[in-house]
């Protein structure tokens, strides 16, 4: 249980630390590399502390709290500082961890199972199979679906999917949607977001990763929106079409986590139409509270229920760990 709040409010700092690291940027800078490095921040960072720089916690609860404090505050204190409680929560493991092993095994299946959907669709398209047969259109190869996309998929071989509707465009909005999901493949996003999803598996239960990622799916689709504009120019007329493949692609199968993508559109349009700029205030303050947020996550040991601390755990969280008489 410890282990758990402890993770999970050393993602949500590093997560607030990246949000504003996000805003100090300029309107065209790639947003995806911040989150790149909080997320396996996030991941390795807990582990390390566990065993180099953690805090036992149960000397502290086992000292006397009964301090003039007041009857609501002592009262909330000690319960909250009750050895009994946090040992009846630690009763609790089993069950989290098989309630945890069950909830990846769910998410590992339903990403097969999405996998698999997925493959069906466009084993189904025209010129999946064979780049001989693959057409070529405002020259971007791309696959031909009934109704999936647009969109881009694939691991290894990342190929554009486009429904036949996008074909029917006109000129300009045609390009801007094969300009964008090109765009997508020539990054490896599909790849990228795979690989940073796989922690989901391994603690499902961090909501702050679950957040991560979300950022991380945001940015992705902002820095693809800002190289196309910048390649075709035009902000607002790819703002509408934004709009219109967004509400046609309502009717479609998904081919992304529908989780991942609800409620970003937007987001990028205010981003792509009006940015908001940054007061002279602002430039001050955002980088101190990123940095504050920073020196928080790394002074903040590992707290773990035991006798006796590793040996290796620093004298700065030795000498302000909380005392209670």
């Amino acid at each position: 249980m410890l282990c758990i709040l402890y993770v999970t409010m050393v993602g949500a700092c590093l997560g607030l630390a990246g949000l504003i690291v996000e805003r100090m940027l300029p309107t065209t800078a790639p947003r995806r590399w911040v989150w790149c490095a909080i997320i396996p921040v996030s991941m390795v960072l807990p582990g390390y502390y566990r065993w180099h720089h953690n805090w036992a916690v149960t000397p502290v609860l086992q000292h006397d709290v009964r301090a003039p404090l007041g009857d609501a505050i002592g009262a909330a204190s000690l319960a909250l500082f009750d050895p009994t409680l946090w040992a009846h929560a630690e009763s609790y493991n089993a069950t989290i961890n098989q309630f945890w092993l069950i909830v990846s095994g769910m998410l590992l299946i339903w990403g097969l199972t999405n996998a698999m959907r997925v493959s069906h669709l466009v084993s189904l398209s025209h010129g999946w199979r064979g780049d001989s047969r693959q057409p070529v259109i405002d020259g971007v190869p791309v696959v031909v679906t009934d109704v999936a996309g647009p969109a881009t998929v694939g691991l290894w071989r990342s190929r554009v999917l486009v429904p036949r509707w996008v074909l029917a465009l006109p000129g300009m909005q045609r390009r801007y949607v094969l300009r964008h999901e090109e765009e997508h493949r020539r990054a490896h996003d599909a790849r990228l977001l795979f690989v940073a999803s796989l922690p989901l598996i391994l603690m499902p239960w961090n909501l702050a990763m679950w957040w991560q990622l979300r950022r991380l799916c945001l940015a992705v689709e902002m820095d693809c929106d800002s190289r196309v504009v910048t390649a075709l120019g035009d902000p607002n007329a790819y703002g509408d079409l934004l709009l219109k493949v967004a509400q046609a692609t309502s009717r479609g199968p998904r081919l992304q986590p529908a989780l991942l993508g609800i409620g970003t559109l937007e987001r990028r349009l205010t981003a792509l139409l009006a940015p908001t700029p940054l007061r002279h205030v602002h430039r001050f303050l955002l980088p101190t509270a990123a940095l504050a947020l920073l020196l928080v996550v790394l002074w903040m040991p590992h707290p773990i229920v035991g006798s006796h601390a590793h040996n290796k755990m620093t004298s700065a969280a030795t000498t302000t760990a909380p005392r209670l008489h």
